[in-house]
């Protein structure tokens, strides 16, 4: 459109115009004869806003989660450690708990066969010397300890001491193929030589190969002269097993241990035998039978 005089007087009269109708729609209200022009402005334009509204509203809400989220996580990150740390606390406790059993079952272990331990924790396993069932203690010469001593813990017979350093030994167990050990029964006295096999039961050899045994027959160790390397009275396991040797002068039995050699973690050094020899002593209460009195 050119710039010619009529169209700028033109523009002037609209404008006029158009602030007479705003004072007029300020002063009129809702009496105002352009409300119904308003209203319908309204009901077009009403969904749009809305529309836009609903546009805005997620952006504004992620915004504000945005500028929350560093709070937010900085508390989950609390509570994480918080769970953390309880679960460490629980597990410490549990922990603690089970070497307290373990230390009291050792000691009560001790305390009925007259033993004298020095207790020790189990910090390694693995071959050694060219066995394969072996630990390593935390203990050693420092402690008094020396080759060729018992090693028991709260069930029993553990093994024997093969090496020594000032602060550690090496323990052969009696699960070893290698390991021998006398035995003596419960209540027979029938003696025997048990040889470790392994994660299967233990194979003892009766010297009486008449003997009277069957499965639930207990034994513990016959002992050593001067105690070494095993002292007396120190349970072995119970018999699971009794093989068939017809004509045979020794009669074999299989035994289970009573000492869970996998689960290992607390054991006792014995570093004085006892005086006498305590015999059957040292096993636990003998299981009633179901059904029994």
């Amino acid at each position: 459109m050119r710039d010619t005089r009529e169209s700028r007087l033109l523009l002037v009269l609209l404008v006029a115009v158009a602030f007479a109708l705003i004072t007029v729609d300020i002063k009129g209200g809702e009496s105002s004869p352009l409300s119904g022009a308003r209203r319908a402005a309204a009901s077009v334009l009403g969904p749009v806003e809305r529309g836009a509204a609903g546009v805005v509203d997620p952006v504004a809400g992620t915004v504000r989660a945005v500028r929350d989220a560093g709070t937010h996580q900085a508390r989950l990150d609390q509570i994480t450690r918080e769970n953390t740390d309880l679960r460490q606390r629980v597990a410490s406790s549990d922990t603690a708990s089970g070497r307290t059993k373990q230390l009291d079952e050792l000691l009560r272990t001790a305390g009925n066969g007259g033993y004298t331990v020095k207790a020790a924790q189990v910090i390694a396993i693995g071959a050694a010397q060219g066995f394969s069932w072996t630990i390593t203690i935390d203990a050693g010469s420092d402690d008094g300890l020396t080759r060729d001593m018992t090693v028991i813990n709260g069930q029993g017979l553990v093994g024997r001491i093969t090496t020594i350093a000032p602060t550690t030994a090496t323990v052969l167990l009696a699960s070893d193929p290698g390991f021998s050990v006398g035995t003596r029964m419960e209540g027979t006295g029938e003696i025997g030589f048990a040889n470790g096999q392994g994660t299967g039961p233990m194979k003892v050899s009766l010297l009486n190969g008449k003997a009277q045994v069957k499965a639930g027959d207990r034994l513990v160790t016959f002992g050593s002269q001067s105690g070494r390397p095993f002292v007396p009275g120190v349970p072995v396991g119970k018999v699971v097993e009794v093989e068939a040797t017809p004509g045979q002068l020794t009669k074999t039995v299989l035994v289970e241990p009573y000492v869970q050699f996998t689960r290992l973690d607390l054991v006792g050094v014995v570093v004085v035998p006892p005086r006498t020899d305590p015999r059957d002593a040292v096993l636990p209460p003998a299981s009633t039978p179901a059904g029994g009195n």
